[in-house]
């Protein structure tokens, strides 16, 4: 099996979970393992004895389990045959210091979940039943194996507690080669955790890293905080660093993850700024790399990319959604910057080049450990410790928010059919909406197509004057190659959105191509590329509008609408100042 496969890299961050529990397993909760009986599921819980110690116990609970033998209880025969109550512990007890094996966990009931997780929660077991009380402690992992189907899940409150969450439900013994985490690694790290640092800042990256990703529950940041210390343990570091960072996001976050982060769009800083100073002689650089970007953003990027893709693909439609309302009444997308727009508040970081240092926020962060400093620097003169201390961590850079601008990209069906019917109505649509760009200062650019390619007649801009002139000078008649207007459009949209620029793309036609990619005629073939285009068009996630421009309304023109996930319009009798307005209403202005 090829080692850079998906399935394979699923089985490496299952062998790690493995490993990661295996240090810490009361830490860490445990483990949700969604697979179903067969040689992956068989092979990690074999992973998993082997990574732990050898007196660790491993409890077994079956769903149908009752009080008896899950809390303990009044031992009956025990008790005749001494004459005295004898207690008999329970499996939650009999796990301490080791981990409990919850067979077909999406079928446990809420009050055999409410008596594990209350266990989980206190560290010890109380009984209280049959005539005698007790209480005994128990710290211990959870592995709940689910095997279900569908809506089948174990009880949140449960899965809110375990750490990793993994699915191997998809791999076949091809896709499970040998371990990459050894025994001796695992008991090392195990003895070294108690030692690990964890960093302020560390636990800051990981609750805005939940928070980005909609996670609202407070204990996956903490349980990603345990999983950061065991990977910086299993590493044999000292101190929690960015890589044990990335695996605890990867591995507790993402699997959790609500909706899909919106990366920090930071533009980079004017030619003419002068690059930061040199560092002295001796003095350590600290400063982050302007290109990789603050630690936050890196962990969160990672994260992001970690998300499965079977989650991934249900949070895309919300993710559109949000995305198409969040412009809707706005000259373009707000987006974030650390450079220039509107203060929207301040966030940890380092001053550096076009980045801005808040001196209000950084004296806000420091002040209240100014006494336990004063403390620390108890040898120091006198006047140095009435001095202001400010730290690296201290430090805070303003953030800013700005609205960036739009493009209205128009694609034009210019070819025999179309002309004969609407290219009037659309030459007078582009007029109309390009004097209300020039007004908000927005951009409009024309793409048509016809015979056999597609022609930027307009690229984006503000000028009444050349619009007009594009306009004018644009013939009608020929074949309809409306797969190579949809490809044009979508590429002059991406680039325009690598620049900042939000694009909204409106088609004028009728849907009905009849000329293939390659320039050669044929109705099936020239159907059939014309669907591609639209499908990458919705892949790339671009705000589009489809206006039918037919006589009547046409399923085929309906059809490559929803291909393309785009707004359809059918306007069959509609004038220029109709369709003008029609495409304001989407574009939200």
């Amino acid at each position: 099996m090829d080692a850079a496969s998906p399935a394979a890299a699923v089985w490496r961050q299952a062998c790690l979970a493995a490993a990661l529990f295996a240090i810490d397993p009361a830490g860490t909760g445990g483990v949700l393992l969604r697979a179903p009986p067969g040689p992956a599921r068989t092979r990690w819980r074999a992973l998993l004895v082997s990574l732990l110690p050898e007196d660790a116990p491993l409890r077994r609970v079956p769903a149908g389990v009752g009080d008896d033998r899950l809390i303990g209880g009044l031992d009956l025969p025990a008790t005749l045959r001494a004459g005295r109550p004898v207690i008999d512990r329970g499996l939650l007890a009999e796990a301490n210091g080791g981990v409990l094996v919850l067979a077909m966990a999406e079928r446990l009931s809420p009050s055999l979940a409410a008596r594990i997780t209350a266990a989980l929660d206190s560290g010890e077991i109380v009984v209280e039943r049959e005539g005698i009380a007790a209480r005994a402690p128990t710290s211990f992992g959870v592995v709940a194996e689910d095997e279900g189907i569908a809506e089948e899940a174990p009880p949140p409150g449960l899965c809110d507690r375990l750490a990793f969450h993994l699915d191997l439900s998809h791999l076949s013994i091809r896709d499970l080669p040998d371990p990459p985490v050894a025994r001796r690694d695992v008991l090392a790290a195990r003895g070294a955790l108690l030692t690990i640092d964890m960093p302020e800042s560390a636990l800051r990256t990981l609750c805005a890293t939940a928070l980005a990703m909609g996670i609202a529950s407070l204990r996956p940041p903490l349980l990603a905080a345990r999983v950061a210390r065991a990977a910086a343990a299993l590493e044999g570091r000292v101190s929690v660093e960015e890589g044990d960072l990335i695996a605890a996001a990867t591995l507790v976050l993402a699997p959790r993850a609500t909706q899909i982060p919106a990366s920090a769009e930071e533009e980079s800083p004017p030619i003419e700024e002068r690059p930061p100073a040199e560092p002295e002689a001796g003095e350590p650089n600290e400063e982050p790399d302007a290109e990789q970007g603050p630690l936050e953003d890196r962990v969160l990027e990672a994260s992001a990319a970690a998300i499965p893709k079977a989650l991934l693909d249900r949070l895309a439609p919300s993710r559109r959604l949000s995305r198409q309302a969040s412009t809707a009444g706005k000259s373009g997308l707000a987006k974030r910057s650390l450079r220039r727009g509107r203060p929207i508040g301040s966030r940890p970081g380092r001053p550096h080049a076009g980045v801005r240092l808040n001196v209000i926020d950084t004296l806000r962060a420091a002040a209240p450990w100014q006494r336990l400093r004063e403390q620390t620097a108890a040898a120091a003169e006198a006047s140095q410790r009435r001095r202001l201390r400010v730290l690296a961590d201290d430090f805070r850079v303003t953030r800013f928010k700005q609205q960036s601008e739009t493009v209205t990209i128009f694609v034009v069906d210019a070819s025999g059919s179309a002309a004969f019917h609407r290219l009037a109505e659309a030459k007078g649509a582009v007029e109309l909406l390009l004097a209300d760009c020039y007004v908000r200062r927005d951009q409009v650019a024309l793409i048509a197509f016809r015979g056999s390619e597609a022609e930027l007649l307009l690229p984006p801009t503000r000028s009444l004057l050349r619009a007009k002139r594009s306009l004018a000078g644009l013939p009608g008649g020929g074949g309809t190659p409306l797969s190579a207007g949809i490809e044009v459009a979508t590429t002059l949209a991406l680039n325009q959105q690598s620049r900042g620029v939000s694009p909204l793309l409106v088609f004028l036609t009728d849907g009905q191509a009849n000329i293939a990619r390659d320039g050669q005629p044929g109705r099936a073939q020239a159907r059939a590329d014309s669907e591609a285009a639209a499908e990458r068009l919705a892949r790339e996630e671009l705000s589009a509008l489809f206006v039918d421009t037919a006589p009547r309304p046409s399923e085929a023109a309906r059809s490559l609408a929803a291909r393309m996930d785009a707004h359809y319009l059918a306007l069959p009798r509609a004038d220029a100042h109709r369709l003008n307005a029609a495409v304001r209403n989407s574009r939200g202005a």
